[in-house]
């Protein structure tokens, strides 16, 4: 067998991350994306697939109200901070901000022309804005409650705005006229939602006293009361021409049920019950009742349970339509295609918006395809990673799921095996989407299961009552219609604390168990008889698991180690240190070679057994990693915690050895042609070149040959003009470290004043980092200045050295420079005399009043002899000033 090639580095290639906190959305106007509230910002969301595509700070505390321009280019968006905020959607800055409510923004709604803005808010006002001005165009008040909910006529040509209200009542303001026209009172709780009919003429108003009202816009009476039994949240129009209205009118038209000149309006309502209906205004009848969903909520639950439907649109472009529930899932329904025998929606897509802490996931079969994620819910959700949205979830327990596995059983059926909190084990088929094996028997939350791994016949659990049970699969057949219950053939006492791990052999003959107590336990199957006792952590063991390959088992605990233990006598053979907290995870990898681990200070850590060596570190996560899942086919990554992000790695090594392989070859190919372009005299494109291989030795060689050509200046401003602001940018950090040194720093100036020449000021301070480097050039600059004029005002001297010799010497030329010298220099000769004799005069009573007398005369010629040495240097040293 050839042995394993080691994994270097692992990349994180999606992760599904929170997109939702629940409150305002709004989808774009062809469906291809949704801008979420979360918390205090604001997520672009792919619908297609949930990725993030943008993520805007609001900084308007937690949002309230969002709502899109017609052509999507525009975004609305308000917070508590009561400032109403108008983002690009192109460049995701904000053109905009003002404040006009007294309280938080409620509801927020654009017009169809993308000129007006309404908003409606907890201070009982609406008001309407102009977008591109930020002013305020219109002001109603008249509303005794907070107005929740706002919407203009869908007819631009119908100059009519809605506000429906907590004080039950739903107004109609008129903009032409500026006031209220109408308002309607018939419901007897809030209004929560409001549509117009496709004719434009008919109003359905919901709210939470559990009716629809149909509203005549002619003379703004009720036409009809609807009682639906449940509080609604959404009313929606089905328009005609949709794929909802041809199926559900060819169904009923079929089974007889739809009369030849129907003119009724298709809507639906959803709302706490986490069912959709369909009705018709026609008779008021019920045409649709959605059986259940997976957020339905029966009369058993609790009134407070978060569930049920928040909101419901239908999706534009005919695609269907999506529910939003209270647990943050965007539900996308469709119609069933057959409709032989009844007509029913599908659900189409899943999108999460929040995961909760993730406790647990493995990877569903060995195509890497689907995940199955246990969350801090009593559901199972089963991801298809190629659009990272949720395909079904797997409800059942009464309580948090703890810890789950997966296996493949012999025939052929993809299992799944989940713990929880309310002390069952619940055995699920992943084809048909429902359970068929039930053990109860643990008198403690469920906190750890596996699935064996050879005759896939039996799995093991473990529980905070301390004990382990080895349950088979007698019983189970393909036609289970309900869940059998599944028989614990052996059971022991096996830790002093709570079990948090468990792993079956790859030969299934043993089972090794991790706890709290500090320990961990080798059994035998299918007795559960003691094999070995590993001791050695100093704190709660929370992963255990067998080498594919070896007599070893691996184990991390909450003492901040992993350590490899040999079966065979219990001894420790390697600890590995290196987390900062406690680790959580550890999984074997490259046929037991290597092993990667998560911990409880969000990092990911790749290790290589044979050299004890951690070769990479990963932090993609924010809070604790408490979840990792190794595919088999190609060993991929999966990690989650507990700030509810699935972070999926793929192995890179031979990725990043064949690409680094391959800058390798392109760079010979281009040093090639950077040796071609110095033959042949081609100074620009060598640069280019040398500047793309970041060779700044080569790069220096070429501005110091051009230096040295005549028309130097016009060398190097052709080679600057071809190049790109990023050139620039790295030509100047070479240029900086260049003028550092006084031998460079002659080529570096002299391309430094070329590029100044070249690039204006303005582009110049465009360029990204470029004040960083300039700050690193001036003070050298200013040194290399310095030391250059110091230097010129030496020359000084000699030039004054050469005329006064000239005097003395027989001159053999005549020029005016040398006669206008000369004469300069007898003037300065004249001023230093007088200089001179001005001083001898200032120090003849400074020497007389000195006290002692007997050394005046010795002092005053001597220090006549120091001014008159001072006046003839003073002398020599004005001259070259002046001339």
């Amino acid at each position: 067998m050839a042995s394993a090639t080691l994994k270097k580095n692992y990349r994180c290639s999606q992760s599904l991350q929170q997109f939702y906190s629940g409150g305002p959305f709004v989808v774009s106007s062809d469906g291809s994306f949704i801008a979420c509230a979360c918390s205090e910002s604001i997520k672009i969301v792919d619908s297609s697939n949930a990725s993030t595509k943008f993520t805007i700070e609001a900084e308007s505390g937690t949002i309230t109200a969002l709502a899109l321009s017609p052509n999507d280019k525009l975004l609305f968006s308000a917070g508590h901070s009561r400032q109403i905020k108008v983002w690009d959607l192109d460049t995701f800055k904000c053109l905009r901000s003002w404040k006009g409510h007294d309280g938080p923004v409620m509801g927020m709604a654009c017009h169809g022309s993308g000129g007006l803005l309404a908003t409606s808010g907890a201070d009982r006002k609406v008001l309407v804005w102009d977008v591109d001005g930020g002013f305020c165009t219109h002001y109603f008040k008249g509303h005794k409650g907070v107005v929740t909910s706002i919407m203009f006529h869908p007819d631009v040509n119908k100059s009519l705005l809605f506000s429906g209200s907590d004080d039950t009542t739903v107004r109609v303001w008129d903009l032409l006229a500026k006031k209220c026209v109408a308002v309607l009172e018939k419901h007897f709780s809030a209004v929560s939602s409001m549509a117009v009919s496709e004719d434009g003429w008919t109003l359905l108003s919901a709210g939470r006293d559990k009716v629809v009202n149909l509203w005549d816009l002619h003379d703004y009476r009720c036409k009809s009361t609807i009682p639906t039994y449940e509080v609604l949240e959404a009313v929606c129009i089905v328009y005609s021409g949709s794929q909802f209205a041809s199926s559900l009118g060819a169904f009923l038209q079929q089974s007889g049920k739809k009369k030849s000149r129907s003119t009724g309006i298709y809507f639906i309502t959803a709302g706490e019950r986490g069912i959709v209906r369909i009705w018709t205004s026609e008779g008021t009848v019920c045409l649709y009742e959605q059986k259940s969903s997976d957020v339905t909520v029966s009369s058993a639950e609790d009134e407070d349970s978060t569930r049920g439907f928040t909101s419901a649109v239908m999706l534009p472009l005919d695609q269907g339509l999506l529910c939003v529930t209270a647990d943050q899932q965007f539900l996308f329904y469709s119609p069933a295609e057959h409709l032989e025998e009844k007509w029913s929606l599908k659900l189409t897509k899943r999108l999460v918006g929040f995961n909760d802490e993730i406790v647990d996931m493995k990877f569903l079969d060995e195509e890497e395809q689907y995940l199955a994620v246990a969350t801090n819910l009593e559901q199972v959700r089963v991801y298809d990673l190629s659009s990272m949205s949720c395909s079904y979830v797997l409800a059942g327990h009464t309580d948090t799921i703890l810890c789950l596995d997966t296996s493949i059983s012999s025939n052929g059926r993809r299992l799944i095996l989940t713990g929880s909190k309310d002390n069952s084990v619940r055995l699920w088929e992943s084809e048909r989407r429902c359970c068929i094996g039930l053990g109860i028997g643990h008198m403690g939350a469920v906190g750890a299961v596996a699935f064996s791994k050879k005759c896939r016949d039996f799995f093991v659990s473990g529980s905070s009552d301390r004990t382990i049970k080895v349950w088979n699969f007698d019983g189970l057949s393909d036609d289970i219609e309900e869940p059998i219950s599944l028989k614990a053939k052996a059971v022991v006492a096996a830790h002093d604390k709570d079990i948090n791990s468990l792993a079956v052999a790859p030969n299934d003959s043993l089972v090794c168990s991790g706890s709290q107590d500090r320990t961990a336990c080798v059994w035998r199957l299918p007795e559960l008889v003691l094999v070995v006792k590993f001791t050695g952590h100093k704190r709660g063991i929370w992963c255990v698991e067998f080498s594919p390959v070896d007599q070893c088992v691996i184990t991390a605990a909450g003492d901040k180690t992993v350590k490899i233990w040999a079966i065979a006598d219990g001894s420790c053979l390697k600890t590995f240190e290196g987390h900062t907290s406690s680790v959580l995870r550890a999984s074997f990898l490259t046929r037991g070679t290597q092993f990667v681990s998560c911990g409880a200070d969000g990092l990911v850590k790749l290790w290589t057994i044979k050299t004890n060596e951690c070769i990479s570190t990963y932090d993609q996560h924010e809070d604790k990693v408490w979840a990792l899942a190794v595919g088999k086919k190609t060993e991929m990554l999966a990690t989650g915690g507990s700030d509810a992000v699935i972070n999926l790695w793929h192995d890179s090594t031979a990725a990043e050895k064949e690409e680094a392989f391959r800058k390798e070859e392109e760079g010979v190919l281009r040093g090639q042609e950077l040796e071609n372009a110095l033959l042949d005299a081609e100074y620009t494109k060598a640069i280019q070149i040398a500047l793309e291989l970041r060779r700044p030795r080569k790069l220096f060689e070429l501005f110091s040959e051009l230096c040295r050509k005549r028309e130097a200046g016009d060398h190097i401003d052709k080679a600057l003009h071809a190049l790109g602001k990023e050139e620039f940018l790295l030509l100047f950090e070479y240029i900086r470290e260049w003028n550092t040194k006084p031998k460079l720093c002659h080529v570096a100036q002299s391309v430094l004043f070329r590029a100044f020449n070249i690039l204006p000021p303005t582009e110049i301070i465009e360029i990204k980092g470029i004040s960083e480097l300039l700050e690193g050039l001036i003070p050298y600059s200013q040194r290399h200045f310095s030391r250059i004029d110091r230097l010129i005002r030496s020359t000084f001297l000699l030039d004054y050295t050469l005329i006064r010799m000239s005097v003395i010497e027989p001159t053999t030329q005549d020029d005016l420079k040398t006669k206008s010298l000369l004469h300069s220099e007898k003037n300065m000769e004249d001023n230093a005399e007088e200089d001179q004799k001005q001083v001898s005069e200032e120090q003849k009573p400074m020497a007389y009043g000195k006290k002692r007398k007997s050394h005046k005369s010795g002092d005053h010629s001597r220090s006549h002899k120091k001014v008159k040495d001072s006046s003839t240097h003073a002398n020599t040293a004005a001259v070259p000033l002046q001339a």
